[in-house]
């Protein structure tokens, strides 16, 4: 696996192109890759331009001093069900044989199983109450129900997190006689505490514009559920003590924010498809960025200018009888601006990217535009923090844990921590403290500000020399001194949990990304927007694309998505041969 993609930090003032690309993330390298490789321009017609001196987005694999295995930072595994990202890195199934698979790319990924742990052994730390996660089944195996020090309805005491958001889906939607009459021989319950949704991508668009809120006493009775907030709606099915407990449970305050309830509904669920797993890839995750890029710059006059900004376009400029664009970067590293020309123009980015650019320019001025400055706004920025941490043994997995992999959930701020793996030869091991989502941004954010970084130490096999090159990357002292305190609470004093020797610390929130995922807010019309945000303007050659603005929010598959939708209805391009004609793509 080729991570050493050249990347041009450099200039070429005046340069003409056909379409320029701005974003090195996933949805953008696409883009470029698909063009080239479908040959609807050569590669000098297309090119990429980043601000970043990395491929790959939000996207990060790291390794650090001592460890021989890779850590995510970003973005880290990928659903079988999600065919473009899993035929990129596994390839396509052979004809002849549909137990072997063709390679798309030529960059060799290598698929491996994304750990999801054993819930007999991984915490839950609640309340200042422990348990472990398969504790509601085992009550409820013994034909009990578990108590915690949550005071839920009657009705809901019993539930794990996943089966009362289940319940909660499951009611609202047969209450809508027509989600009833129309889908409800896939919407069933298979025990008082179980409910299974057999709704695939199709049924959910059918159903998430028309479906009906549909409780007489409820404020909310006969809105649309597109309309509600998510917070407004479960509060309303199971009250705000159930909303605080699926809230904690559930590992994600994102999960849980008010965002849009219809979009939430198959999120929570998860698209039925039957043997599902995460995956993710041992050359790191990353690597699916790189595998694309490569495959686009093997083409004669490929490039890639990192570490240039896209500061302003115009379409009033003295080459207006052969480019459409004029393009304005500065690039980082002489501090210059320079110019580049453009037919088309394709915005891989995320919202907060595209709040950056200059707003008062023809495509985003808000008073020519307002349409298209109300549909940027329909998505609510999440923040992500994560921080990943180096010890010199897995002291997860001593006899008082016997923690092998997976992730423990809190409602500490750190929320949940996952244990990545242990180096076979060192025994370092690696840990990500996951957390910063939407209410515990300004706990965290308080502690990343302070100035003094956490002081490496050595390791077997990770030298001083090593781990100084990652002081930049450190976490604050008093960061990783609040993390420690909160894994110890979590897991209780019988294990006793060393200091790391080394951080490694990420945080999505700061320019020009402004958020580690996305969500869609109440009130916006979903099934417009995504389409209107592929081409805003119809008499400009603009495109917006990306995860963002995707049916598949956090998901480099929804990046894909997006991209692919765009190329075939305003680039002419034809559905991959590789990609199954079955495969629906969404709005």
């Amino acid at each position: 696996m080729n991570k050493n993609t050249p990347l041009n930090t450099g200039m070429h003032p005046d340069l003409k192109v056909e379409v320029a690309v701005i974003g090195a993330g996933t949805s953008g390298l696409y883009s470029a890759y698909r063009l080239v490789t479908d040959k609807k321009f050569k590669a000098h017609e297309i090119q990429i331009f980043d601000m970043n001196d990395k491929l790959g987005g939000r996207l990060e694999s790291v390794i650090m001093p001592g460890m021989n295995f890779w850590g995510e930072l970003g973005g880290m595994r990928y659903l079988t069900s999600q065919e473009i990202v899993t035929t990129l890195i596994e390839g396509y199934p052979s004809p002849e044989d549909p137990t072997k698979r063709i390679p798309v790319l030529k960059d060799v990924m290598t698929p491996v199983p994304f750990p999801m742990g054993d819930p007999t052994k991984l915490l839950m730390y609640l309340r200042k109450e422990r348990f472990k996660q398969d504790a509601w089944n085992v009550a409820q195996g013994e034909g009990k129900k578990l108590p915690t020090r949550y005071y839920l309805n009657e009705g809901d005491i019993g539930f794990s997190s996943d089966q009362l958001f289940n319940k909660i889906i499951h009611d609202v939607l047969m209450a809508d006689p027509w989600v009833a009459s129309t889908y409800g021989s896939k919407i069933k319950g298979t025990s008082p505490l179980d409910y299974s949704f057999e709704l695939d991508s199709r049924d959910w668009d059918d159903v998430k514009p028309k479906l009906v809120y549909n409780f007489p006493n409820s404020p909310y009775d006969g809105r649309k559920v597109n309309d509600i907030g998510f917070w407004n709606l479960i509060k309303d099915q199971v009250s705000q003590e159930g909303y605080e407990f699926l809230a904690n449970a559930g590992g994600y305050y994102s999960n849980t924010i008010n965002w849009n309830s219809a979009e939430a509904f198959p999120y929570m669920v998860g698209d039925f498809s039957a043997g599902t797993i995460y995956k993710t890839i041992e050359e790191g995750y990353d690597s699916i960025a790189y595998a694309v890029a490569n495959a686009y710059m093997e083409h004669e006059g490929a490039c890639i200018w990192s570490e240039n900004k896209l500061l302003t376009f115009t379409k009033e400029h003295a080459l207006t009888s052969s480019h459409k664009y004029q393009l304005t970067f500065l690039n980082l590293k002489t501090n210059k601006q320079w110019k580049v020309y453009a037919n088309q123009l394709i915005l891989a980015m995320p919202r907060k990217s595209l709040e950056l650019l200059d707003q008062n320019n023809f495509f985003f001025n808000a008073n020519e535009n307002s349409t298209l400055n109300y549909n940027i706004r329909s998505v609510i920025m999440e923040p992500a923090f994560k921080i990943l941490m180096g010890f010199e043994y897995p002291w997860w997995k001593e006899p008082e844990l016997e923690i092998d992999s997976g992730h423990s959930i809190t409602d500490l701020p750190m929320r949940q921590c996952y244990y990545f793996g242990t180096d076979p030869q060192t025994n370092n091991s690696m840990l990500l403290g996951s957390y910063g989502d939407m209410e515990t941004e300004t706990f965290w954010k308080a502690l990343t500000d302070d100035k003094i970084l956490f002081e490496v130490k050595p390791a077997k096999s990770a030298s001083l020399k090593e781990l100084h090159e990652l002081d930049d990357v450190q976490a604050t002292k008093l960061m990783v001194g609040e993390l420690m305190n909160q894994l110890r609470e979590l897991h209780g004093d019988k294990v006793t949990i060393p200091e790391p020797y080394v951080t490694y610390f990420k945080d999505w929130t700061d320019d020009p990304f402004g958020a580690g995922y996305h969500a869609w807010k109440a009130g916006y019309s979903v099934k417009n927007v995504m389409p209107y945000m592929r081409k805003p303007v119809a008499d400009e050659q603009i495109h917006i694309c990306g995860e963002a603005y995707s049916d598949q929010q956090g998901w480099v598959e929804g990046a894909f998505c997006e991209a692919e939708k765009m190329l075939q209805e305003y680039f002419g391009l034809d559905r991959p041969y590789w990609l199954s004609e079955k495969y629906y793509l969404g709005w």
